[in-house]
């Protein structure tokens, strides 16, 4: 695996963008008798004189020309060396061994280039809804660039239309109102529009994400309006920078996976319970309400995250139809780890064949018990921030790694 510096991926980022990213003027000529290629957007009112036909089969290609012009895209690789941070959490503790056999660590094993101004636009706009009322609405949000594509999102189709994505400048140059007919809200309709103001006057760019130290992009990206550390944040940093130290101390599913972890090592009596169903039908779409939740207070996430795990369906918003989620369903979620199966209960409760880590001061089996049980939340969350951190000290510096895995744990009743 490649290792990386700071510079060395500012620098790969512009090699890799600059073949396909030729200048693009800031203002289009109405006149133009150029032809509408598949890499050029038509405005958002539609009247462009040819539509851009949709891409088919190619789920892999990368962002449009005209989108790379405007906002360079993350290179695909490493600031640091994964065989390295494996080893590392296998030292500490020799479960993790098993997880990584069992389940890729998506994104730092599948790498690829990203966009930083469409994945955090997809976060604004899947806020506090589920998955399947978040890819209705992105699909909408791209059809107002393109009308040429289907009126309803293929899932097989998805990515590809992803790669249509409007520019930064495209939605500057979008109203509030049209806008909304995506089905946004008016406060998301401001904040998608902040968010690409800042791409477009350079407050933010891939080159200031790459290059900030972590707490940095936390300073850079809370400026945005609808984007708070809770989740937003943290996920960018996880999925699309790649950082590999990132806690998430706000996320409720790690919390969760991170007291069953170590709950099993200290009491390998203390199961629980796995139910295939449960885990197919309500696994995914709890864990897509994780990483799309990005609420203004830890209180309002946890009311999201909650519903998430009580609904044995999800909602679009957008109809207000609701969908029952089949346990056969494959849903193609573009972060979110798989639950484990019950064969996981193997490799937690290994304490027979290696010394468990003490638990910090303060935290105990019978505390780790009630909070599991929850009979003793601290306002409804499992574990405090101060509480992830010394439980995740021996992780430092790839703790990113193991809170990948945290969301399996998550997400298995």
């Amino acid at each position: 695996m490649p290792v990386v510096t700071r510079s060395v991926v500012r620098s790969i980022g512009k090699a890799a963008t600059s073949p396909q990213a030729p200048p693009s003027s800031k203002k289009r000529k109405a006149n133009s008798t150029a032809t509408l290629d598949s890499n050029k957007r038509p405005r958002h009112n539609g009247t462009s004189k040819k539509e851009t036909p949709p891409p088919t089969n190619n789920t892999d290609a990368g962002p449009s020309s005209a989108s790379i012009a405007l906002n360079s895209l993350v290179p695909a690789v490493l600031s640091f060396d994964f065989e390295l941070a494996k080893n590392h959490l296998v030292n500490v503790d020799r479960r993790f061994q098993d997880l990584f056999v069992k389940m890729q660590c998506k994104p730092f094993e599948h790498l690829e280039q990203l966009d930083p101004f469409r994945a955090l636009s997809t976060s604004i706009l899947g806020q506090q809804i589920s998955w399947l009322a978040a890819r209705s609405i992105t699909h909408r949000f791209i059809r107002l660039y393109h009308p040429s594509i289907p009126e309803k999102p293929d899932h097989q189709m998805t990515k590809s239309y992803l790669n249509l994505f409007p520019t930064p400048q495209d939605i500057v140059d979008t109203d509030i109102a049209t806008l909304r007919t995506a089905g946004l809200s008016a406060r998301k309709a401001e904040y998608v529009k902040d968010l690409a103001s800042r791409f477009v006057d350079g407050r933010l760019s891939t080159e200031k994400l790459l290059n900030a130290d972590d707490d940095d992009l936390y300073s850079m990206l809370i400026e945005v309006r609808g984007i708070g550390r809770v989740c937003t944040v943290d996920m960018f940093a996880i999925f699309s920078l790649r950082r590999p130290d990132i806690l998430p101390v706000g996320d409720l599913g790690v919390q969760r996976g991170l007291v069953r972890w170590f709950l099993s090592l200290h009491s390998p009596t203390h199961l629980f319970a796995l139910s295939p169903e449960k885990v197919s039908s309500q696994g995914k779409s709890t864990e897509a309400n994780l990483n799309l939740a990005a609420s203004e207070s830890d209180d309002a996430l946890l009311e999201v995250v909650d519903a998430a795990y009580n609904s044995k369906a999800v909602e679009d918003v957008a109809t207000g139809a609701k969908t029952p989620i089949s346990k056969d369903e494959d849903v193609d979620l573009p972060s979110v780890p798989p639950p484990f199966t019950p064969s996981i209960h193997k490799t937690l409760n290994r304490s027979a064949i290696m010394e468990p880590v003490p638990l910090p001061e303060g935290i105990t089996v019978a505390m780790l018990k009630s909070r599991l049980e929850g009979k003793k939340k601290i306002k409804g969350a499992f574990l405090t921030p101060q509480e992830m951190a010394a439980l995740t000290e021996c992780w430092k510096p790839f703790r990113s790694l193991g809170v990948y895995y945290m969301w399996s744990l998550a997400a298995a009743e």
